[in-house]
Order: C-alpha cells, then structure tokens, then sequence
C-alpha cells in the first residue's frame, strides 16, 4: 500500500471519476484512492456507485459516491461547482464514462442509436471537461485523463457510432491540452484495448452473434490478436490512469497512450450480406 502512495505521489488530491461504479471505472477510482487522492465516485447509477464507495472506505479508502448523468449539461455542471465547494478545488478528473454502441451496419444505423452514443460518450465527455477545465483554468493547476478507446484510431466494422465518439475524444483531448497548457492544466487520454468488463462482455455477445462464434471462441481469437498474448486486465488500464494523474507525469499532456497489449486495433471486414429486394431500396427508420 505504502509504495503505492509513494509511487504516484497524489496524496490529499481531489479526483473525480465518471462511470465508476463498476469496471474499469472503479478499478480506476480504486487505484487513485489507494495511491492517496479522495475519490467522488459519480455514477448515474446512484444505488451501486453508494455500494462501491462503501466497499472502498471499509478499506479505510476516502471515498464518496454521487450521482451523475454526464448527458445533461446543467447536471454535470451543478455537479462539479457542488464537488468544488465541498472540497475547494479539482485536481484530478478522469472522464470514464460512455456507452457502447448496438452493432450495426452504417447504412442501417439509426438516428437514435447515433444520437445515443454520441451524446453520451463524446457530448457528455466535453460536457465534463468544459465544467472541470474551467475550474482547474482558475485553480492554475490540474490533470484530464479521458478514456478513449483503440476504436478511436483503428474503427471496427459495425460499430460508426463508437468509433465517431471515441475519435472525438481522441480530438477533444489534444485540443483541450493546447487551449489549457498555460494554466498548468494537462490534458491526455488513454487508449484501452480488450479488457473483459461488463461493458465489454455486451459488445462480445453481439460480435459472436454476427459471427456465429460461441463466446469462448470470439475470446480466444481476439486473445490471438494481441501481441503480448492475452486480454488486459482493468487494474493495467488504471495503473496508466494514475500514472498520466500523478506529478510522475508532469511533463505530459496532449497525449494518446494505448494501453493494449500491442493491440493496435480490430478492423477485419465483415463479409457482403445477402439483402433482400425490400432493404436494398429502402433506408434505415429515424
């Protein structure tokens, strides 16, 4: 525990972390408060980000859990003005929360599913960074750590609408590094690759689904993809999220570090499909 503190030095910080209930996100929130910062768990989730929370201060963890949902503008920032006047300041935020998306052609993607993904993923990312950055723009001082995703340089076939979002952070982030760099304020992201969370399992039943692979196979091709061998785990994702939080980073930002295990991306083409005379001509519903 004690080497934890001393390696990412954030004793005392203030970090909030969205989606953190569960996965990756709490294995983040984890990380940061064994390492000494007090965490705010914020979760739309209200009853199972309480629940994580609880589990971490019975580890004597300083932990809090709020709810959020970053979709909604004047939530997120109510949200952060509230977190600043319980603490003074925000010196750590790592924005975690998204959503996945509901595979599908692009030529069949709807507008909701579209608007669903981007809103949430990319839209309530810079939500999030638009309320923190200002605050740590006055604060003189802060680290962004945004959760993009390796979609978001290599697009995988049937999910536009992910890739598009994760993209966007990719670009919100090196933008916001330049635009708050005088302030003392850094901004990077972090490219997971496979890690086999809830949130992962959801996409995998689809992608066995459509490639008529039980889920034991579609593990152990993607397994065979990976030049280090084998899926990540989330505490590897959130040992890099602490890392890019903590003064050991201090010289970093604009920054896009995969986290992969060499994994650079899943683009394989999905084969031709055999359409029908109805959906050749006709278009996807709004």
């Amino acid at each position: 525990m004690k080497s934890d503190i001393s390696r990412w030095d954030i004793e005392g910080s203030i970090a909030v972390v969205t989606g953190a209930a569960q996965g990756l996100g709490l294995s983040i929130a984890t990380e940061l408060a064994r390492s000494g910062a007090k965490v705010i768990i914020a979760d739309r989730q209200q009853e199972r980000a309480n629940e994580a929370a609880a589990v971490l201060r019975d580890q004597k963890l300083k932990t809090e859990a709020s709810r959020l949902d970053i979709s909604h503008s004047d939530e997120v920032a109510d949200f952060f003005e509230d977190v600043l006047n319980r603490n003074s300041r925000i010196d750590i935020l790592v924005n975690n929360a998204g959503v996945g998306q509901n595979l599908a052609p692009l030529v069949d993607l709807t507008d909701e599913e579209w608007s669903r993904v981007i809103g949430v993923t990319l839209t309530g990312t810079f939500y999030c960074c638009r309320a923190a950055g200002r605050i740590m723009e006055r604060q003189g001082g802060g680290s962004i750590v945004n959760i993009a995703s390796i979609n978001g340089q290599s697009p995988a076939a049937l999910a536009a609408a992910y890739n598009v979002a994760k993209a966007g952070v990719i670009s919100l982030t090196r933008t916001l590094a330049l635009e708050l760099a005088a302030s003392g304020v850094r901004v990077n992201a972090v490219n997971p690759g496979p890690v086999y969370t809830e949130f992962n399992k959801t996409v995998m039943a689809q992608r066995c689904e459509s490639l008529n692979l039980t889920e034991e196979q579609m593990i152990e091709r993607i397994r065979g993809a990976i030049p280090l061998g084998r899926w990540g785990e989330p505490i590897e994702i959130a040992r890099a999220v602490a890392f890019l939080s903590s003064p050991l980073a201090s010289w970093i930002t604009g920054e896009v570090i995969r986290v992969s295990g060499g994994l650079e991306g899943v683009s394989a083409a999905p084969p031709r499909r055999i359409l029908s005379q109805v959906e050749s001509q006709g278009r996807p519903s709004a």
